[in-house]
């Protein structure tokens, strides 16, 4: 992922600037409107303004019981990732928050079924069908016997919320639902909300989930200085490094590798734009590096194929990770990790766990950004090229069987380990978000 530049770091921070001033509407239509100019653009700076406006949505919309705050955040999040669908990371925050507020439910609810068992809801209540189908098959979880203790969980959730019922007799016993306009929410078949606390208790569950959100917040600006500490494991001394397109992420890795070690870095850099110079490139991490006594070598893309039999390792930096271990990253970086992965190299991808997607597309060609072709060539050049079709991909997607190692926040782990860090993060009825949305009212 390009280094953000400053126009957008500055146009993130007006936005967080604008949060204080403007009404809760107006701020989601002005995210709404910079993500789609690509105003704030990068894993990075649309996990943080989501996670802010989510954080907005929470302490000023208005809600009276765990049903209608879900679906105040679930239309929110559906508005922004239909904004701009290419980042993957606005689901991923808003599905991390929609689990943050089930897991704070759960507890309150606990408690208030101390006070009074008559009010007490089961702890299936809340837990939507991850589809409109299931609105006629949630009914059936009614009749689950559930004798967990709600404790407090964690910040990271798992997938063990609904108790699917384990006999046929649960199956015949329950007759359908007659109302067709029943809420993907109300799972009890109750024309009542599930859970409806009194004013004190709606106070403690917004300050608990506003508190969490915050905690996501700083998770993600910890997420560099988490990768880069097992930088000095992965990279040895005098290893040849090929780095593509480096990323924040990936410059901090490095720039903390060589602290301790000496080593040579290939940057590997994609064809210069009509506006850029190659030299302009990354000239910052360039300067570090060589104070660093680091050796740097640029080399363009065209070019790396008689360098990667010496390549020890090759370093990419993600912009998401769908869950099929599938990474996307900048253009150029299939072709990298598949000349590596035949020269026998490692291939490390560098990604905050706030990356890893559960989602899984069909159609992979999706996930594809394409740019400004213009950056490139110039269609003044004549008939040849205005009569031309020209597309400029941005971001590419990387087989999941290319990759040997991801390095997240929470350590390194391999493709099959994904799995269960997406288990961990995201609940099931939640992966599928934008899907029940469409069934509100």
């Amino acid at each position: 992922m390009p280094s953000v530049s400053a126009g957008h770091a500055l146009d993130l921070d007006k936005f967080l600037k604008s949060l204080k001033g403007q009404q809760l509407e107006a701020s989601i239509n002005s995210l709404i409107s910079l993500l789609k100019r690509r105003q704030i653009r990068g894993s990075e700076p649309c996990a943080i303004a989501t996670a802010h406006i989510l954080l907005q949505v929470v302490a000023r919309s208005k809600w009276h019981d765990v049903d209608s705050l879900l679906i105040n955040v679930s239309r929110t999040g559906r508005r922004l990732v239909d904004a701009q669908p290419n980042e993957l990371v606005i689901g991923n925050i808003v599905r991390r928050v929609l689990g943050l507020i089930r897991d704070e439910a759960s507890e309150d609810r606990g408690d208030a079924g101390d006070e009074s068992a008559s009010e007490a809801p089961t702890p299936t209540d809340i837990v939507p069908p991850t589809s409109i189908s299931q609105q006629w098959s949630s009914k059936r979880f009614d009749s689950v016997d559930s004798s967990t203790s709600a404790s407090r969980p964690p910040l990271v959730s798992s997938y063990s919320s609904i108790n699917p019922p384990k006999s046929l007799f649960h199956l015949l016993s329950t007759s359908p639902p007659t109302d067709g306009n029943v809420s993907p929410f109300k799972t009890s078949g109750a024309s009542t909300p599930t859970w409806r606390g009194n004013a004190s208790q709606i106070h403690a569950l917004r300050s608990e989930v506003i508190d969490g959100i915050e905690e996501i917040k700083d998770e993600i600006s910890q997420v560099d200085d988490q990768i880069a500490a097992s930088a000095e494991v992965q990279i040895h001394p005098g290893d040849l490094i090929l780095v593509h397109q480096p990323s924040p992420t990936t410059e901090r890795f490095i720039l903390r590798a060589a602290q301790k070690r000496k080593f040579t870095v290939l940057l590997a850099m994609a064809p210069p734009r009509r506006q850029h110079s190659p030299e302009n490139q990354h000239a910052t991490f360039r300067k570090k590096l060589s104070a660093a006594g680091v050796t740097v070598v640029n080399v363009m893309n065209g070019g790396l194929m008689a360098y990667m039999s010496r390549v020890n390792k090759v370093i990419i930096g993600a912009r998401a990770v769908v869950a099929t271990g599938g990474v996307v990253a900048d253009a150029g970086s299939a072709a990298i990790a598949r000349a590596a992965k035949e020269q026998g190299a490692a291939v490390v991808v560098l990604n905050g766990i706030y990356k890893l997607s559960p989602e899984s597309p069909f159609d992979e060609s999706s996930l594809i950004e394409w740019g400004d072709s213009s950056t490139f060539v110039s269609f003044s050049d004549g008939p040849l090229v205005s009569g031309a079709e020209i597309r400029t991909a941005l971001t590419e997607l990387i087989p999941p069987e290319l990759i040997d190692t991801y390095i997240t926040n929470l350590g390194t782990h391999s493709r099959d380990h994904l799995s269960s860090l997406i288990a961990d993060h995201y609940k099931r009825e939640d992966a599928d978000f934008h899907i029940w949305e469409e069934a509100l009212p």
